[in-house]
Protein backbone atom coordinates (compact mmCIF):
# COMPACT_ATOMS: atom_id res chain seq x y z
CA UNK A 1 0.00 0.00 0.00
CA UNK A 2 1.41 3.39 -0.97
CA UNK A 3 1.20 5.92 1.83
CA UNK A 4 0.85 9.67 1.62
CA UNK A 5 1.79 11.92 4.53
CA UNK A 6 0.14 15.32 4.60
CA UNK A 7 2.63 17.94 5.71
CA UNK A 8 -0.13 20.46 6.24
CA UNK A 9 -1.89 18.20 8.71
CA UNK A 10 1.39 17.64 10.51
CA UNK A 11 1.78 21.38 10.89
CA UNK A 12 -1.68 21.79 12.35
CA UNK A 13 -1.16 18.82 14.66
CA UNK A 14 2.01 20.31 16.00
CA UNK A 15 0.00 23.34 17.05
CA UNK A 16 -2.43 21.03 18.76
CA UNK A 17 -5.19 20.21 16.31
CA UNK A 18 -4.50 17.42 13.76
CA UNK A 19 -2.56 14.21 13.18
CA UNK A 20 -0.16 12.61 10.72
CA UNK A 21 1.72 9.41 10.10
CA UNK A 22 5.23 8.96 11.39
CA UNK A 23 7.41 8.69 8.30
CA UNK A 24 8.20 11.23 5.63
CA UNK A 25 8.01 11.08 1.83
CA UNK A 26 9.14 13.33 -0.95
CA UNK A 27 6.98 16.26 -1.95
CA UNK A 28 6.43 14.52 -5.29
CA UNK A 29 4.30 11.97 -3.44
CA UNK A 30 1.83 14.58 -2.28
CA UNK A 31 -1.50 14.79 -4.06
CA UNK A 32 -2.30 18.38 -4.97
CA UNK A 33 -6.00 18.04 -4.23
CA UNK A 34 -5.37 16.64 -0.76
CA UNK A 35 -2.92 19.32 0.22
CA UNK A 36 -5.19 22.03 -1.16
CA UNK A 37 -8.02 20.82 1.05
CA UNK A 38 -5.97 20.76 4.22
CA UNK A 39 -3.27 23.41 4.14
CA UNK A 40 -4.58 26.02 6.56
CA UNK A 41 -3.00 25.49 10.01
CA UNK A 42 -5.51 25.57 12.84
CA UNK A 43 -4.99 27.83 15.87
CA UNK A 44 -3.36 26.28 18.93
CA UNK A 45 -5.68 24.48 21.34
CA UNK A 46 -4.79 24.19 25.01
CA UNK A 47 -7.16 21.24 25.38
CA UNK A 48 -5.56 19.25 22.56
CA UNK A 49 -2.08 20.08 23.82
CA UNK A 50 -3.04 18.78 27.27
CA UNK A 51 -4.34 15.52 25.77
CA UNK A 52 -1.21 15.03 23.68
CA UNK A 53 0.90 15.50 26.80
CA UNK A 54 -0.78 12.42 28.31
CA UNK A 55 -0.04 10.24 25.27
CA UNK A 56 3.22 8.50 24.44
CA UNK A 57 3.88 8.41 20.67
CA UNK A 58 6.28 5.50 21.16
CA UNK A 59 3.59 3.20 22.56
CA UNK A 60 0.91 1.09 20.89
CA UNK A 61 -2.72 2.24 21.15
CA UNK A 62 -3.57 -0.13 24.03
CA UNK A 63 -0.70 1.33 26.05
CA UNK A 64 -2.19 4.82 25.79
CA UNK A 65 -5.89 3.90 25.88
CA UNK A 66 -7.87 1.35 27.88
CA UNK A 67 -8.94 -1.10 25.18
CA UNK A 68 -9.66 -4.07 27.45
CA UNK A 69 -13.40 -3.91 26.67
CA UNK A 70 -13.01 -3.60 22.92
CA UNK A 71 -12.29 -5.81 19.92
CA UNK A 72 -11.44 -4.37 16.50
CA UNK A 73 -12.15 -5.09 12.85
CA UNK A 74 -9.63 -3.81 10.34
CA UNK A 75 -10.09 -3.68 6.54
CA UNK A 76 -8.30 -6.81 5.37
CA UNK A 77 -8.79 -10.56 5.25
CA UNK A 78 -8.23 -12.45 8.48
CA UNK A 79 -5.13 -14.65 8.59
CA UNK A 80 -6.26 -16.86 11.48
CA UNK A 81 -7.21 -20.52 10.94
CA UNK A 82 -10.90 -20.94 10.28
CA UNK A 83 -11.46 -17.29 9.31
CA UNK A 84 -10.44 -17.38 5.65
CA UNK A 85 -12.68 -15.07 3.62
CA UNK A 86 -13.70 -13.08 6.69
CA UNK A 87 -12.66 -9.60 7.75
CA UNK A 88 -9.77 -9.35 10.21
CA UNK A 89 -10.89 -9.42 13.83
CA UNK A 90 -8.62 -8.83 16.79
CA UNK A 91 -10.02 -10.03 20.11
CA UNK A 92 -10.34 -7.88 23.20
CA UNK A 93 -7.75 -10.05 24.92
CA UNK A 94 -5.16 -9.41 22.21
CA UNK A 95 -6.11 -5.82 21.46
CA UNK A 96 -6.12 -4.75 25.12
CA UNK A 97 -2.82 -6.40 25.97
CA UNK A 98 -0.21 -4.04 27.37
CA UNK A 99 2.62 -6.58 27.12
CA UNK A 100 2.03 -7.75 23.52
CA UNK A 101 -0.02 -4.87 22.09
CA UNK A 102 -1.67 -5.04 18.67
CA UNK A 103 -1.02 -2.45 16.02
CA UNK A 104 -1.18 -2.32 12.23
CA UNK A 105 1.06 0.06 10.31
CA UNK A 106 -1.58 0.96 7.74
CA UNK A 107 -4.97 0.72 9.47
CA UNK A 108 -4.57 1.02 13.26
CA UNK A 109 -1.58 2.62 14.89
CA UNK A 110 -0.21 5.36 17.13
CA UNK A 111 0.58 8.70 15.58
CA UNK A 112 4.32 9.03 16.06
CA UNK A 113 4.13 12.79 16.65
CA UNK A 114 1.10 13.14 18.93
CA UNK A 115 0.36 9.69 20.40
CA UNK A 116 -3.18 9.78 18.99
CA UNK A 117 -4.87 6.47 18.17
CA UNK A 118 -5.31 6.41 14.39
CA UNK A 119 -7.94 4.50 12.41
CA UNK A 120 -7.54 4.47 8.60
CA UNK A 121 -9.88 2.85 6.07
CA UNK A 122 -9.80 2.60 2.24
CA UNK A 123 -12.89 3.02 0.09
CA UNK A 124 -12.95 -0.68 -0.75
CA UNK A 125 -11.81 -3.64 1.30
CA UNK A 126 -13.17 -6.79 2.85
CA UNK A 127 -16.22 -5.95 4.97
CA UNK A 128 -18.25 -7.48 7.76
CA UNK A 129 -21.44 -9.39 6.82
CA UNK A 130 -24.42 -7.25 5.77
CA UNK A 131 -22.26 -4.17 5.13
CA UNK A 132 -20.94 -2.58 1.93
CA UNK A 133 -18.53 -0.32 3.81
CA UNK A 134 -15.00 -0.99 4.99
CA UNK A 135 -14.03 -0.15 8.54
CA UNK A 136 -11.26 0.15 11.07
CA UNK A 137 -13.52 0.19 14.09
CA UNK A 138 -13.80 -0.90 17.72
CA UNK A 139 -16.71 -2.95 19.05
CA UNK A 140 -17.43 -3.01 22.78
CA UNK A 141 -17.06 -6.45 24.37
CA UNK A 142 -18.47 -6.79 27.90
CA UNK A 143 -18.01 -10.59 27.89
CA UNK A 144 -15.81 -13.06 26.00
CA UNK A 145 -18.54 -14.64 23.87
CA UNK A 146 -20.75 -12.96 21.28
CA UNK A 147 -23.57 -15.31 22.26
CA UNK A 148 -23.46 -14.34 25.92
CA UNK A 149 -26.19 -11.73 26.62
CA UNK A 150 -23.79 -10.10 29.08
CA UNK A 151 -21.63 -9.10 26.13
CA UNK A 152 -24.15 -6.34 25.36
CA UNK A 153 -26.19 -3.72 27.20
CA UNK A 154 -29.89 -2.96 27.45
CA UNK A 155 -31.90 0.02 28.56
CA UNK A 156 -33.77 -0.01 31.87
CA UNK A 157 -37.12 -0.48 30.12
CA UNK A 158 -36.04 -3.86 28.76
CA UNK A 159 -37.95 -6.53 30.76
CA UNK A 160 -34.82 -8.72 30.66
CA UNK A 161 -32.35 -5.91 31.44
CA UNK A 162 -30.77 -7.85 34.33
CA UNK A 163 -29.61 -10.54 31.89
CA UNK A 164 -27.28 -8.16 30.08
CA UNK A 165 -23.79 -6.93 30.90
CA UNK A 166 -24.90 -3.39 31.67
CA UNK A 167 -27.93 -1.17 31.86
CA UNK A 168 -26.95 1.75 29.69
CA UNK A 169 -23.42 3.07 29.58
CA UNK A 170 -21.31 6.04 28.55
CA UNK A 171 -18.97 6.52 25.60
CA UNK A 172 -16.79 9.62 25.49
CA UNK A 173 -14.35 10.61 22.74
CA UNK A 174 -12.15 13.52 21.71
CA UNK A 175 -10.97 13.23 18.13
CA UNK A 176 -10.29 14.74 14.74
CA UNK A 177 -11.32 13.57 11.31
CA UNK A 178 -8.16 14.06 9.28
CA UNK A 179 -9.36 12.90 5.90
CA UNK A 180 -12.47 11.71 4.03
CA UNK A 181 -12.58 10.45 0.47
CA UNK A 182 -12.57 13.07 -2.26
CA UNK A 183 -14.32 10.80 -4.77
CA UNK A 184 -18.02 9.97 -4.81
CA UNK A 185 -21.44 11.21 -5.85
CA UNK A 186 -22.46 14.32 -3.92
CA UNK A 187 -26.10 13.26 -4.17
CA UNK A 188 -25.29 10.27 -1.94
CA UNK A 189 -24.98 10.96 1.78
CA UNK A 190 -22.40 8.19 2.13
CA UNK A 191 -19.95 9.95 -0.19
CA UNK A 192 -17.21 11.96 1.55
CA UNK A 193 -18.27 10.68 4.99
CA UNK A 194 -17.34 8.34 7.81
CA UNK A 195 -19.09 7.10 10.96
CA UNK A 196 -17.01 7.84 14.07
CA UNK A 197 -19.27 6.48 16.82
CA UNK A 198 -22.27 4.14 17.06
CA UNK A 199 -24.76 2.32 19.19
CA UNK A 200 -25.68 -0.85 17.34
CA UNK A 201 -28.74 -2.95 18.19
CA UNK A 202 -29.41 -6.55 17.28
CA UNK A 203 -30.69 -5.49 13.84
CA UNK A 204 -30.70 -1.69 13.58
CA UNK A 205 -28.75 1.28 14.93
CA UNK A 206 -30.27 3.82 17.32
CA UNK A 207 -27.18 6.00 16.82
CA UNK A 208 -24.59 6.74 14.18
CA UNK A 209 -22.38 9.82 14.52
CA UNK A 210 -21.19 10.97 11.10
CA UNK A 211 -18.67 13.45 9.71
CA UNK A 212 -19.02 14.51 6.05
CA UNK A 213 -17.07 17.08 4.01
CA UNK A 214 -17.63 17.92 0.36
CA UNK A 215 -14.59 18.35 -1.90
CA UNK A 216 -13.78 22.03 -2.27
CA UNK A 217 -15.24 22.91 1.12
CA UNK A 218 -13.01 23.87 4.01
CA UNK A 219 -15.65 22.93 6.59
CA UNK A 220 -17.34 19.58 7.00
CA UNK A 221 -20.56 18.68 8.80
CA UNK A 222 -21.17 16.66 11.95
CA UNK A 223 -24.57 15.00 12.42
CA UNK A 224 -26.19 11.94 13.94
CA UNK A 225 -28.70 9.43 12.68
CA UNK A 226 -31.40 7.45 14.46
CA UNK A 227 -32.49 4.33 12.61
CA UNK A 228 -36.07 3.39 13.32
CA UNK A 229 -36.22 -0.09 14.81
CA UNK A 230 -38.40 -1.83 12.25
CA UNK A 231 -38.15 -5.62 12.52
CA UNK A 232 -39.92 -8.76 11.34
CA UNK A 233 -42.24 -8.22 8.38
CA UNK A 234 -41.53 -4.46 8.55
CA UNK A 235 -37.74 -4.76 8.37
CA UNK A 236 -37.67 -3.24 4.89
CA UNK A 237 -39.35 -0.12 6.31
CA UNK A 238 -36.35 0.84 8.45
CA UNK A 239 -34.79 4.20 7.65
CA UNK A 240 -32.50 6.82 9.14
CA UNK A 241 -33.74 10.06 10.67
CA UNK A 242 -31.05 12.75 10.46
CA UNK A 243 -30.13 15.39 13.07
CA UNK A 244 -27.68 18.18 12.28
CA UNK A 245 -25.12 19.21 14.89
CA UNK A 246 -22.49 21.42 13.20
CA UNK A 247 -23.18 22.00 9.50
CA UNK A 248 -25.82 20.02 7.58
CA UNK A 249 -26.05 16.41 6.47
CA UNK A 250 -27.72 16.99 3.09
CA UNK A 251 -25.24 19.30 1.34
CA UNK A 252 -24.83 18.69 -2.37
CA UNK A 253 -22.54 19.87 -5.16
CA UNK A 254 -22.81 23.65 -5.26
CA UNK A 255 -24.11 23.92 -1.69
CA UNK A 256 -23.00 26.90 0.37
CA UNK A 257 -20.01 26.24 2.64
CA UNK A 258 -21.19 25.17 6.14
CA UNK A 259 -19.30 27.85 8.04
CA UNK A 260 -20.65 26.50 11.34
CA UNK A 261 -19.06 23.11 10.57
CA UNK A 262 -15.76 21.45 11.48
CA UNK A 263 -12.54 21.43 9.46
CA UNK A 264 -10.40 18.42 8.70
CA UNK A 265 -7.92 18.05 11.56
CA UNK A 266 -10.05 20.11 13.95
CA UNK A 267 -10.42 18.45 17.34
CA UNK A 268 -13.92 18.07 18.78
CA UNK A 269 -15.69 15.73 21.17
CA UNK A 270 -18.81 13.65 21.56
CA UNK A 271 -20.36 12.05 24.62
CA UNK A 272 -23.06 9.39 24.48
CA UNK A 273 -24.62 8.65 27.87
CA UNK A 274 -27.45 6.12 28.03
CA UNK A 275 -29.02 6.49 31.48
CA UNK A 276 -32.01 4.31 32.35
CA UNK A 277 -33.77 4.49 28.97
CA UNK A 278 -32.67 7.97 27.81
CA UNK A 279 -29.83 8.50 25.33
CA UNK A 280 -28.14 11.84 26.09
CA UNK A 281 -25.84 13.28 23.41
CA UNK A 282 -23.31 16.09 23.83
CA UNK A 283 -21.10 17.50 21.08
CA UNK A 284 -18.42 20.15 21.66
CA UNK A 285 -16.12 22.06 19.31
CA UNK A 286 -13.54 24.74 20.14
CA UNK A 287 -13.13 22.79 23.37
CA UNK A 288 -12.13 25.00 26.28
CA UNK A 289 -11.69 28.03 24.03
CA UNK A 290 -13.50 31.35 24.10
CA UNK A 291 -15.64 30.29 21.14
CA UNK A 292 -16.58 26.90 22.58
CA UNK A 293 -19.85 25.53 21.18
CA UNK A 294 -21.89 22.82 22.87
CA UNK A 295 -24.85 21.05 21.27
CA UNK A 296 -27.02 18.55 23.13
CA UNK A 297 -29.88 16.20 22.32
CA UNK A 298 -31.73 13.37 23.96
CA UNK A 299 -34.11 10.62 22.97
CA UNK A 300 -36.07 8.06 24.96
CA UNK A 301 -35.01 4.79 23.38
CA UNK A 302 -37.88 2.93 25.00
CA UNK A 303 -40.53 4.90 23.13
CA UNK A 304 -41.84 3.63 19.76
CA UNK A 305 -42.91 5.76 16.78
CA UNK A 306 -40.04 8.24 16.94
CA UNK A 307 -41.17 11.48 15.27
CA UNK A 308 -44.44 9.80 14.35
CA UNK A 309 -42.91 6.92 12.38
CA UNK A 310 -45.45 4.11 12.43
CA UNK A 311 -42.90 1.32 11.91
CA UNK A 312 -40.56 2.29 14.75
CA UNK A 313 -40.80 -0.20 17.62
CA UNK A 314 -38.29 1.63 19.83
CA UNK A 315 -35.43 -0.24 21.48
CA UNK A 316 -37.05 -1.29 24.78
CA UNK A 317 -36.88 -4.97 23.89
CA UNK A 318 -33.52 -4.91 22.16
CA UNK A 319 -29.89 -5.33 23.18
CA UNK A 320 -27.11 -2.98 22.06
CA UNK A 321 -23.38 -2.28 22.02
CA UNK A 322 -21.09 0.72 21.47
CA UNK A 323 -18.73 1.17 18.52
CA UNK A 324 -16.05 3.80 17.82
CA UNK A 325 -13.47 4.42 15.13
CA UNK A 326 -13.62 4.90 11.37
CA UNK A 327 -16.48 3.25 9.44
CA UNK A 328 -15.89 4.68 5.96
CA UNK A 329 -19.21 5.31 4.20
CA UNK A 330 -17.63 6.07 0.82
CA UNK A 331 -18.02 2.70 -0.91
CA UNK A 332 -17.59 1.89 -4.60
CA UNK A 333 -21.25 0.85 -4.91
CA UNK A 334 -24.09 3.06 -3.67
CA UNK A 335 -21.82 6.02 -2.84
CA UNK A 336 -20.14 5.81 -6.28
CA UNK A 337 -16.68 6.35 -4.84
CA UNK A 338 -13.52 5.16 -6.57
CA UNK A 339 -10.81 2.99 -5.07
CA UNK A 340 -7.63 4.34 -6.62
CA UNK A 341 -5.58 4.21 -3.43
CA UNK A 342 -4.38 6.45 -0.66
CA UNK A 343 -2.41 8.72 -2.97
CA UNK A 344 -5.61 9.46 -4.90
CA UNK A 345 -7.43 10.44 -1.70
CA UNK A 346 -9.69 7.38 -1.67
CA UNK A 347 -9.69 6.69 2.06
CA UNK A 348 -10.74 8.06 5.45
CA UNK A 349 -8.58 8.74 8.50
CA UNK A 350 -9.60 9.53 12.09
CA UNK A 351 -7.41 10.26 15.15
CA UNK A 352 -8.62 9.78 18.74
CA UNK A 353 -6.96 11.76 21.53
CA UNK A 354 -9.28 10.45 24.23
CA UNK A 355 -11.66 7.47 24.33
CA UNK A 356 -13.38 6.08 27.41
CA UNK A 357 -16.09 3.48 27.84
CA UNK A 358 -17.93 3.32 31.16
CA UNK A 359 -20.04 0.17 31.48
Amino acid sequence: MKKIYLSALVASLLVGCASNDANEVNKSDYVTGQVANATTPLPPSANTTALITKLDPNKAPSQNFDLTKWKINIPMEDDKPGRAGKVMEISAQKLGSTTNPYTHSDWFYTDARTGAMVFATPNKAMTTPNSKNARSELRAMLAKSYKDPKNNFAIAANPDAADYGSIGGELSATLSVDWVSTSGNADKNGAFSTVIGQIHGSKNEPLKIVYRKLPGHEYGSLYWRYEINATGDNYSKRKDIYHNVFGAYDLREGSVEPMDGIKLGEVFSYNVNVENSIMHLTFVKNIGEQGEEVKTAEIDLSKPHYRGNEYDEGYANDWMYFKAGNYNQCNVGSSECTNNGIAAGDYAKVSFYQLTLDQ
